[in-house]
């Protein structure tokens, strides 16, 4: 089965074609981060914008890569929830659009499930049950793939994502958006034990807190200069990645010891982390747990991830209409 696949929910519009939920034909992804990187973040209505004008060339191109035509597919996938509301309606319009158009199955797919996804694309043989790391811009999730479409959340973070915390602290840092492969790069010259920064507390173990982390980032930042103290860049970013990937991985490995899973995953684009990358290996290893990560090019939003959940999600029945609309916020479960 065939799937062309649409993904607007933030900054890149992309579109994909997946066969049978494992294997990509073609995938286009057409990035907004130069115009974005000018004002520090993502504007949503600039984003909004560059979605209008991309949609039509990147799915044709991804058409001509894979050497098919829209009447070749067997359904149409896009991304509906969660995300920027103004970017999520032009994938979710022209989606509904084109399955119309073509009289095709149009298959509703939630965000995370697609990141989680990303990993059947590069693992053949992973399969349910497994326990999943979900880190990204916008979320931070631990969670029970129960099965291909069962899922349930046992953490979260609280306030702010790993990856906004990332940016964020980058920013004050001196870096550019989007922060957190400079602070990667950065990272890697400096030393991690250079500056001791809060670990906050969360009442469920599962749950993350990153807003007080990155508070303290930018507080020594500005107080720093406000004495006329130099900060080693190098040896900050070091400190401060390394303090969130324990963050991470701690609570990961802990909520997969404690329910009794022996397969776990990672997926989002704080997945690209090289930081978070070794730690989990090797805390993978110490516990005799087998990791899967996805490689770096399915980390990021692309819209390969989201056929590959399509498919899953056709196989379960679940189909839409004319009436699918964006969901800015919902929950996974």
């Amino acid at each position: 089965m065939k799937i062309l696949s649409i993904e607007s929910s933030c900054d890149e519009t992309a579109c994909a074609i997946v066969e049978d939920g494992r294997k990509i034909i073609s995938s286009v992804v057409a990035t907004q981060i130069g115009e974005h990187k000018l004002y520090g973040g993502v504007v949503p209505e600039i984003a909004s914008r560059r979605h209008c004008e991309n949609i039509v060339g990147v799915c044709e191109e991804a058409l001509e890569k894979a050497e098919m035509t829209p009447q070749d597919c067997d359904a149409v996938a896009v991304t509906y929830a969660p995300g920027l509301i103004g970017a999520l309606l032009v994938g979710v319009s022209f989606a509904k659009s084109l399955a119309l158009s073509l009289d095709k199955p149009l298959i509703p797919v939630h965000h995370i499930k697609g990141h989680i996804a990303a990993n059947y694309i590069a693992h053949s043989d992973l399969e349910p049950p497994y326990l999943c790391l979900v880190a990204s811009g916008g979320h931070s999730h631990i969670i029970k793939v129960k099965s291909y479409t069962e899922f349930e959340t046992i953490g979260k973070t609280l306030d702010d994502a790993a990856g906004e915390a990332f940016d964020k602290a980058a920013r004050s840092m001196g870096f550019p958006y989007p922060g957190g492969i400079y602070i990667d790069k950065a990272a890697k010259k400096g030393n991690p034990a250079r500056y001791k920064l809060p670990i906050p507390k969360t009442e469920n173990l599962y749950d993350f807190s990153f807003s007080g982390l990155k508070t303290a980032v930018i507080n020594l930042v500005h107080n720093s200069a406000q004495k006329g103290e130099a900060i080693d860049v190098n040896d900050l970013a070091a400190s401060f990645q390394h303090t969130v990937c324990e963050i991470l991985s701690s609570k990961f490995i802990k909520s997969a010891l404690d329910n009794g899973y022996k397969t776990v995953a990672l997926a989002g684009g704080v997945a690209a982390n090289s930081g978070l990358r070794d730690c989990l290996a090797k805390q993978a290893e110490i516990h005799n747990l087998k990791l899967y990560i996805p490689p770096i090019s399915l980390c990021g939003d692309n819209a390969a991830m989201i056929g590959s959940q399509a498919y899953y999600e056709y196989l379960s029945g679940n189909i839409s209409d004319s009436a699918l609309n964006a969901v800015a916020s919902l929950k996974l479960s």
